[in-house]
């Protein structure tokens, strides 16, 4: 759509968005830079230097940082790496990026992200990578020493940072400060360059024409113009050691025209900085309340709709898990006939929140608590009530999920009383209610195979409730994975090792699912037949999971711990399921199996749990010593 161009302008630095990478880089930049950036020969040649120079083996683990539309990834990938993540600021491209490996049908990881805080895994990879002139687009350096800082906690002990980036003493004198070209048969694009008023940096204006819609866009844009020694004094204050440089790197043009700050580039590696060895500090003891649900209430989703031995057990291992770790004072709040008062008189550093029945053993009321404990100004362990709102809804978390572009099943969304609903046609079929957890409405007949029994169980499904829409999904017969995570995104996310569902054991005969008697019913072959292990997932695939799911938990407000759960369809496509804020936190619970599979015992999980509410909230060496600290204290 055409839009107003400015017309001449005295001074480009005065026109300069200071956030102007947030936009630039879309479809346009595309076209614009096409001729240099979607140039095979140019990209071999980028990774032929990069082959030369860094030491790296298809086995290394590398991180393509500003990796664009993915192209010097996916030449690694085509030349045998297998383990290669690209992160982009740019939703655009990182989607374009995904596209072009699934066509390709190459296992490259993409993840849209900010440079200067990857949310990525430290001492995790062998090198990274910041090519094609990727660094120095902020308009302050510190924030490229923090891209460089971040770089280096990413990078292992031994790891190697590869920069690929425009001579700026090159540049100065050899910039165009005007040029203009077609870049197709109907756009031409119109430069304007001039050096700031400090000379650090080369301020850009383009012009892009349709030669019938008119101008398409008016933009500003700059880079910073590192030489060799100022690049070097900034790494080396970063921390980086042994920098080299091998060279210098020129760029092919399809058209034969202006190259701008691709014409010329340095070419440099450096080892990662020497990393601290962390002593960790004894954290405080702190007093815990622990919130659950009433013993005394009737629960409608328990078996024969109460409390059981089996419920009890679990809180009497939870207790002793809790005396184990041996750093708290534990007292227990289960009577919610006197919740809000009690909730309201207490004086606690933290509520370590179980209280996954809802207030009153009512499911819909879940969010309720955290509510509750936000009114009287009280701390608490995981989930706020937005996040328990949203995940609450399935229909919800699927249109997430889309627009996150994590694969889900095909689904038709059934509007309570609606009776002129399109039926799918594509069976089996998975029928659920979209509100709700715990499994409760999906029994072994929930898998339908035709019209007849898809109605048969809808009827049913409305009978038991009636103000609940229904999802009717694809179902899925493929391997079925969980994801489950601990921490918070802006603190760091920990990924423990991928459970699997093992169906061996069921009679064929029976729906493979995870139903509501998979955990209600201790006498079904659902409770005694299924089993669960690690999950033997390709590394790639297993990445490509837990991407999905820290995705999910930032996106969708979940905090502390999360579970994630997945499945392939026939063709092996793996399809988001279920995200679950506040999962279940028994001892024999997906989450605390899935704690096991890295060697932690089920205290180590719940203190992992309640830790990452204490860094969140910033309680580590710290105490409320009354009630009134405690409301002044916001939640984050």
């Amino acid at each position: 759509m055409p839009q107003r161009t400015l017309g001449p302008v005295a001074d480009l630095e005065a026109h300069l968005p200071e956030e102007w990478w947030r936009r630039l880089f879309n479809a346009l930049y595309i076209k614009t830079d096409g001729d240099v950036v979607e140039n095979t020969e140019n990209t071999r040649r980028e990774v032929d230097f990069l082959l030369k120079a860094a030491d790296v083996t298809p086995e290394s683990r590398i991180l393509d940082l500003c990796c664009g539309q993915g192209r010097h990834s996916l030449e690694l990938v085509r030349r045998g790496f297998r383990h290669v993540t690209g992160l982009d600021r740019s939703r655009y491209l990182v989607r374009l990026a995904r596209k072009r490996a699934a066509a390709e049908g190459l296992s490259a990881t993409f993840r849209e992200g900010d440079a200067r805080n990857p949310r990525l895994t430290a001492d995790s990879f062998d090198c990274i990578t910041i090519l094609g002139n990727s660094f120095g687009y902020f308009s302050s350096q510190d924030d490229d020493a923090k891209v460089l800082r971040s770089a280096g906690k990413l990078l292992k002990p031994s790891g190697t940072l590869y920069l690929d980036l425009s001579d700026g003493d090159w540049i100065k004198t050899h910039y165009e400060p005007r040029s203009w070209e077609w870049i197709d048969g109907h756009h031409f694009v119109c430069r304007e360059r001039s050096l700031s008023s400090d000379g650090n940096r080369l301020i850009s204006r383009e012009v892009i024409v349709h030669d019938e819609l008119g101008v398409l866009a008016d933009q500003f844009y700059a880079e910073r113009l590192y030489t060799r020694e100022t690049l070097t004094a900034l790494m080396e204050a970063c921390g980086y050691r042994d920098i080299r440089y091998h060279g210098q790197m020129e760029s092919l043009s399809d058209r034969d025209q202006d190259l701008g700050m691709m014409a010329r580039r340095m070419v440099l590696t450096a080892l990662a900085p020497v990393k601290a060895k962390k002593t960790r500090k004894p954290r405080a003891t702190l007093d815990v309340t622990v919130l659950l649900g009433d013993p005394r209430l009737p629960d409608a989703v328990k078996r024969d709709g109460h409390f059981n031995d089996e419920d009890m057990e679990t809180i009497r291992l939870l207790k002793e898990a809790l005396v184990d770790i041996g750093r708290f004072n534990v007292r227990y709040l289960d009577n919610h006939a006197t919740l809000e008062r009690d909730l309201s008189d207490l004086s606690t550093d933290l509520v370590l929140n179980l209280c996954d029945e809802g207030f009153n053993n009512d499911p819909f009321k879940e969010l309720h608590v955290p509510a509750l404990l936000e009114m009287v100004g009280l701390p608490y362990t995981g989930a706020p009530p937005r996040c328990l709102a949203n995940c609450y809804d399935k229909g919800l978390v699927r249109a997430v999920a889309t627009q996150l572009d994590v694969p889900v099943p095909l689904e038709t969304y059934i509007r309570p009383g609606d009776q002129g609903a399109t039926m799918p046609s594509v069976f089996p079929a998975l029928l659920k209610p979209n509100f709700g957890d715990s499994s409760e409405g999906i029994t072994r007949d929930a898998v339908v195979t035709n019209q007849q029994e898809l109605l048969a169980y809808l009827d049913g499904l409305r009978a038991l409730f009636p103000d609940n829409p229904v999802l009717v999904q694809e179902f899925l017969s493929g391997g079925e994975y969980s994801v489950g995570l601990i921490g918070n995104p802006d603190r760091g996310l920990r990924a423990l090792p991928l459970l699997e569902v093992d169906y061996s054991g069921l009679d064929p005969e029976l729906p493979q699912i995870l139903c509501y008697e998979s955990k209600w019913h201790p006498e079904s072959p659902y409770w005694t037949r299924i089993r669960y292990r690690e999950a033997t997932l390709a590394d790639q695939e297993q990445a490509m999971l837990i991407d999905h799911s820290m995705r999910l938990f930032e996106r969708l407000g979940c905090r502390d711990y999360a579970r994630f759960d997945f499945r392939a369809d026939a063709a092996g496509t793996i399809k988001l399921l279920e995200v679950n804020p506040n999962p279940g936190w028994c001892w024999d619970g997906k989450q605390n199996l899935m704690a096991g599979f890295a060697g932690m015992s089920y205290a180590d999980l719940l203190e992992a749990i309640i830790g990452a509410a204490e860094e969140r909230l910033g309680l580590n060496g710290r105490r409320r010593s009354d009630k009134a600290g405690a409301a002044a204290r916001a939640q984050t």
